[in-house]
């Protein structure tokens, strides 16, 4: 077997190793269980809380956890324009980089609150080191704002009795009404779960991998640019800067904003293969992770192998075919009579090749990760077009926490059209779901692909308005310049963060309209999920009986599997229609 496979496969084995026993101890977390790491943490948690005036034993509903979690974000939103804004004159800025501009600002602030990162900017060079580290703090703040309300989405999942309702022994569970008391249904504290996630979870993480980082060549200073000299006698600047530390966080947090313009693909950011290998794996680790913490804080593991099922099929879907597209080669350069040995290597660096950058494409489209090792533009259209694919479901493991978020609307949707086909009242672990649920999940699956195609559309309908003025925007008019557009629009609602490089975007359109989409694309889906699970925790729980379909069932899984690729996938299809596809046939 080809070696450069068989790294695949060994990311990939290793992903699950780790993944597994991290998703039991994310789920000890949430349920406030005894872990290894209470006698580190405890007292800096108690010191927060004591700072901040948290009362932790104070049960909080969902609508003053959403609360929370926007107040939180508009406070860092103001501070992250401040600093953003004012680099110029703040301390920390070595290389004497200078402030942005307002737009640009405004988009940047937006795209690491939103846990986007999308980048206008080359970090490099648009941004001091004070810069870097205030979003390298929002990218845990961000991640962390996933993680907890995540948790609460968990916890209002929850079967929870009286002792009152309990079915008392010899009785017949299934014809008793058991009404959960809206008190009995804890959701916990915000706060608390915030902290806690920032703290046991992201910290701990990012220092392990911080070091493997630095340990294999990864800059970790906050020195300046560095003169050397090269082989061929010349003089140049390298920057530098606390590099390992941001890396670290930006991929284990799904954020994936690069310290460097290049990302990952940059020497310094990702030195080695096996640095190569330890970044991969920290894409999917924590969103894979909270899968199997679902199961545990629910005590259904089942239901959490058959949410992984899904997810996995649907993730080699579009892995598998851009592997193999990678390797063959771009037909284009074939035609040119140049031969690809190595597979498609254009944009791609030699160090890694062709089937490690189209595993981590896939791997950070399918989640809201966005860190690039190879620059997707150079991606074949169709590993583009997957790439963009898994953006626009959005639900194949996703971001930290909002992945699975965005996978509880799809499971709601199969539960109410599955009730529907067996002429049963839909119910979800033993919670009805009825006209307000559905109404509300609706409106969170459709405002995706409004968002994208209509965002889209606008920008076309712009550049073909006049092309000699927004010429700058597009270095490849035709289908791969749609593609690239296309993509922007995507990323920003996936809150996915990479890009199509050919797309000059550091323009007051891009900025502020991708700022607004990332915005309605994070906090929209947030609220609605939250408000369905907060709707449910407060319904009667009806006990499971002959007619209760089973949502653990390889059976269920197809039917939301099913649900994505008609809602989501399909949505799409015509937009990829006049973009990758098109650009595909005409390079045959």
């Amino acid at each position: 077997m080809n070696t450069e496979i068989l790294g695949l496969i060994l990311m990939y084995v290793l992903l699950i190793f780790f993944a597994i026993p991290l998703g039991r101890y994310i789920g000890k977390v949430f349920n406030l269980e005894k872990t290894w790491l209470d006698g580190i943490f405890n007292p800096l948690d108690k010191a927060f809380y004591k700072v901040a005036g948290i009362d932790v034993s104070k049960q909080m509903t969902w609508k003053q956890h959403l609360l929370a979690l926007l107040t939180i974000n508009l406070l860092w939103f103001l501070i992250a324009m401040f600093v953003l804004t004012n680099m110029s004159w703040l301390p920390l800025n070595p290389d004497a980089n200078p402030s942005m501009t307002g737009d640009l600002a405004f988009n940047t602030a937006v795209s690491f609150i939103t846990n986007t990162n999308l980048q206008h900017y080359s970090g490099e060079t648009g941004l001091s080191y004070l810069g870097q580290l205030t979003l390298m703090l929002w990218q845990f703040i961000s991640a962390g704002c996933g993680i907890a309300i995540c948790a609460m989405v968990f916890k209002a999942m929850r079967t929870t009795f009286t002792k009152k309702d309990a079915p008392q022994s010899g009785e017949d569970a299934g014809a008793i009404q058991i009404e959960t008391a809206t008190a009995g249904v804890e959701l916990g504290n915000f706060y608390q779960t915030f902290i806690r996630s920032c703290t046991r979870i992201l910290f701990p993480l990012a220092v392990v991998v911080a070091l493997l980082l630095v340990f294999n060549g990864t800059p970790m200073t906050m020195e300046g640019k560095q003169s050397i000299t090269t082989l061929q006698g010349d003089t140049v600047q390298v920057s530098r800067g606390p590099v390992a530390a941001f890396v670290a966080i930006k991929q284990l947090g799904t954020n994936g904003g690069g310290f460097f313009g290049p990302n990952s693909a940059h020497p310094l950011e990702n030195p080695s293969y096996f640095t190569n290998i330890v970044e991969t794996i920290s894409i999917l680790l924590i969103p894979i992770a909270m899968i199997f913490a679902l199961g545990y804080v629910l005590k259904r593991k089942r239901l959490a192998w058959t949410i992984f099922g899904v997810m996995t099929i649907g993730f080699l879907l579009l892995l598998v075919p851009s592997v193999i597209s990678e390797m063959n080669g771009n037909n284009a350069i074939t035609k040119m009579g140049i031969l690809q040995n190595m597979g498609s290597m254009e944009g791609k660096e030699v160090r890694f090749g062709s089937p490690a950058s189209a595993y981590w494409a896939i791997n950070t489209t399918v989640t809201s990760n966005g860190s690039v090792n190879a620059m997707h533009d150079s991606m074949t259209p169709a590993t583009g077009m997957f790439a963009m694919l898994g953006m626009m479901v959005n639900a194949f493991f996703g971001g930290v926490g909002v992945g699975f978020l965005n996978f509880y609307i799809f499971i709601i949707l199969a539960v109410f059209i599955s009730g529907l086909m067996v002429g049963r009242t839909p119910e979800f672990l033993g919670k009805k779901i009825e006209a307000k649920e559905m109404k509300i999940a609706m409106i969170i699956a459709l405002l995706h692909p409004l968002l994208i195609l209509a965002g889209t559309a606008i920008a076309s309908h712009i550049y073909a308005g006049n092309p000699t003025e927004y010429a700058g925007w597009l270095n490849n008019p035709g289908n791969h310049g749609f593609s690239e557009m296309l993509y922007e629009m995507t990323s920003s609602s996936a809150n996915n963060g990479s890009g199509f490089e050919g797309l000059g975007d550091n323009t007051p359109f891009w900025n502020i309209a991708c700022g607004i989409v990332m915005l309605l694309a994070r906090y929209l889906p947030i609220i609605g999920p939250v408000a369905i699970a907060g709707i449910l925790a407060s319904k009667k729980y009806i006990p499971e009986s002959a007619g209760t379909l089973k949502t653990d069932t390889a059976t269920f899984g197809l039917m939301v599997f099913a649900v994505i690729a008609i809602v989501a996938a399909l949505s799409f299809f015509p937009a990829l229609t006049l973009g990758p596809i098109a650009e595909y046939f005409k390079m045959r």
